[in-house]
């Protein structure tokens, strides 16, 4: 019996080393086959791998499974290769789950050796040089839930075997060249679409008429279907009487019905007649009250000009929307102690702190381009939209002289003042002047903005501004999308503010701000602001967060404008670097994908033809997919956590 024990204990030893020894050989050969493939490809030498570095934890972009025994993602983004990749090389990894190379100059065809990579689940080459048709099987990839090969020069038909990615959700062959009809790809899982920007024809298959007309846009394709992805679905119709119902059941519902319903109309008559009166007895009340302000410092004390003019026209009081919990008149606004928080191209905007502590942001609108029924028509439009991600209307004031919007206060202050905080008393004056500034004067007591909340931001901005577009009959435009009216909600989301002003003020006196950076071009040539316009600014919001500069800042001294948008184009257009992400997110580790995909997202947004633009509907989709896709190793950077090795491919070093 000891014998046995010996000899089993002996065993076990044996076969953990062995089991080890096998474990090790299979990293040694993933390092040795990524150290084959850097050594057979022209780049730029911005990778740390050598021997002397662990694999895992220690090579940029570089990520092992939990045990550290194999290499199960390679996010290679911006590395400068070019020319084709290596044969026998990167497909070696066989436990790769993960491959993105994308933003690079690689070229060729398609690697045939790809196919050994059987366990991918997503695969990113777009923004590369690849030409050639695609393989026409497609069978060793059935795990890949994302396949990204936007942006290169891939031609040919579009293989019918994608139909066999069963798992696939994201799908991505837009500007290419490829050619034919859309296959019918019956994928269940799929959730995203894109095949802009080829050389497709014939109609668009059933299976795939779901998805918006902007993810077949220019192409040769036949206009079988309209689709309206921002629209609400219909509502369901009323269901029919029970067959079973007999004709005296019915007869008899329908004497009970009309009973009922004068009932109703008959109280309503009277309730209103009794409201009709305690309003005309509170109103005369209110008539021959003294006007005059009590003589504490008010508003109009407090502002640079007057916040609100003291003769008011008796008639005219705060309209509160339904909902609004604020229990305060407009002498009480008018009492409040205030300060101004900025002035932009609509108007000035207070902080209001009324006497019951209550606080409130008023804004005092300038160059109201409209007559008093069209703009009570417009505040009860907008008072009515009630989202997450939209700051509510709680109250407006017309008069002949003055016209307010009353909304709620947010503490942490706009995403403006989060991203480059308060760097000069003069943006409080002048918002087109808190634009130029200059980034080495960013505030220095301001708090870094995280990338999760950044991306949060992001979010919350894109739904609540898809969720206007559907207003109106989706009809609705914003008009003035900027990160000084986006501000974080209660779950630190985007959400927007200054709904529905761009269509009250008197264009013909107030000029287009050029300097802003936000304004799409075909705003600025003819005024005219449109749904795609809002994603155009939405987009210059994404860069301003992954860049952390303005939309226009100067350089050199004040000698040099830059333009957000343009600035990136360059960069992108000479080469992939470092410059375009703000330097605080270097802190945080495996996010450059994300990051990389979001700079995706906005450079499709600002597009200069209105048309190539996405939907806002879309571009929620969109962002939703980067969080949905993430592998899950990615630590929280919300917790702060830094890392101590050189993990971010877009690291530059010192």
């Amino acid at each position: 019996m000891a014998g046995k024990r010996m000899f089993l204990a002996v065993f076990a030893v044996w076969l953990s080393t062995f089991v080890a020894g096998s474990n090790a050989g299979s990293l040694v050969e993933d390092r040795q086959a990524l150290l084959d493939f850097v050594a057979s490809i022209p780049n730029s030498g911005g990778l740390n791998w050598s021997l002397a570095i662990s694999v895992c934890g220690g090579w940029k972009g570089v990520t092992c499974n939990p045990d550290k025994s194999r290499i199960v993602a390679v996010r290679l983004l911006g590395i400068g290769f070019s020319g084709p990749v290596p044969p026998n090389t990167l497909s070696r990894l066989s436990d790769l789950r993960i491959l993105s190379l994308q933003f690079n100059n690689i070229s060729g065809s398609f690697p045939v050796d790809f196919a050994n990579l059987t366990a991918l689940t997503e695969l990113h080459l777009q923004f590369n040089n690849f030409f050639g048709p695609l393989p026409s099987d497609f069978s060793p990839w059935e795990n890949l839930t994302a396949l990204d090969l936007s942006f290169n020069g891939f031609n040919g038909s579009i293989p019918a075997t994608i139909s066999n990615l069963t798992h696939l959700a994201v799908l991505n062959l837009s500007n290419n060249s490829f050619s034919g009809q859309i296959p019918d790809l019956g994928l269940p899982n799929l959730l995203f679409l894109n095949l802009s920007s080829n050389h497709l024809n014939g109609t668009i298959p059933k299976s795939l008429r779901r998805f918006p007309n902007s993810s077949f846009f220019d192409n040769n394709l036949s206009p079988t279907y309209t689709l309206a992805p921002s629209s609400p679905p219909p509502l369901p119709p009323a269901p029919s009487p029970s067959p079973s119902s007999s004709p005296s059941s019915i007869s008899m519902r329908k004497s009970n019905e009309s009973l009922i319903l004068g009932i109703a109309v008959g109280g309503c008559t009277l309730l209103s007649i009794v409201l009709a009166l305690l309003l005309y007895l509170f109103c005369s009340r209110r008539t021959d009250k003294n006007s005059v302000l009590s003589g504490k410092r008010s508003m109009e004390d407090r502002s640079p000009e007057k916040a609100v003019c003291r003769n008011q026209e008796v008639n005219n009081r705060l309209v509160f929307f339904e909902g609004c919990a604020f229990a305060f008149d407009l002498e009480d606004l008018l009492r409040a102690s205030a300060e101004v928080l900025g002035k932009g191209t609509h108007g000035t905007a207070y902080k209001a702190m009324l006497e019951d502590a209550t606080m409130v942001v008023v804004k005092r609108l300038k160059e109201v381009g409209v007559g008093k029924k069209e703009f009570e028509q417009q505040m009860e439009m907008v008072g009515r939209i009630r989202h997450e991600n939209i700051v509510d209307l709680r109250a407006y004031y017309y008069s002949k002289d003055e016209k307010l919007m009353v909304y709620d206060y947010f503490t942490e202050g706009s995403v403006s003042a989060l991203l480059h905080g308060n760097t000069s008393k003069m943006q409080l004056y002048n918002a087109e002047l808190q634009i130029l500034l200059l980034e080495s004067n960013r505030g220095q007591n301001r708090i870094p903005l995280h990338w999760e909340t950044r991306l949060n931001i992001a979010l919350g901005a894109a739904r609540g501004i898809a969720h206007i577009h559907l207003e109106n009959n989706g009809k609705l435009v914003h008009g003035n999308i900027k990160s000084s009216n986006v501000f974080l909600n209660g779950q630190r989301y985007g959400c927007v503010s200054d709904l529905g002003l761009s269509s009250l003020i008197n264009s013909m006196v107030q000029p287009v701000p050029r300097s802003a950076g936000y304004c799409a071009p075909e705003v600025v040539d003819t005024r005219k602001a449109m749904q795609a316009s809002d994603v155009y600014s939405f987009g210059v919001l994404m860069l301003e967060l992954l860049t952390g500069k303005s939309p226009v800042h100067v350089v050199g001294g004040g000698d040099e404008v830059v333009h957000l948008v343009r600035w990136v184009q360059s960069v992108l257009r000479e080469e992939w670097t470092a410059e375009v992400f703000d330097v605080e997110l270097m802190r945080y580790p495996n996010i450059e994908e994300e990051m990389v995909e979001t700079l995706q997202i906005a450079m499709n947004c600002v597009a200069r033809v209105p048309e190539r633009r996405p939907k806002m509907a879309e571009v929620v989709r969109m962002i939703e997919e980067i969080r949905r896709f993430d592998n899950g190793n990615r630590p929280s950077s919300e917790a702060g956590s830094v890392s101590t090795a050189p993990t971010s491919i877009l690291h530059t070093e010192a």
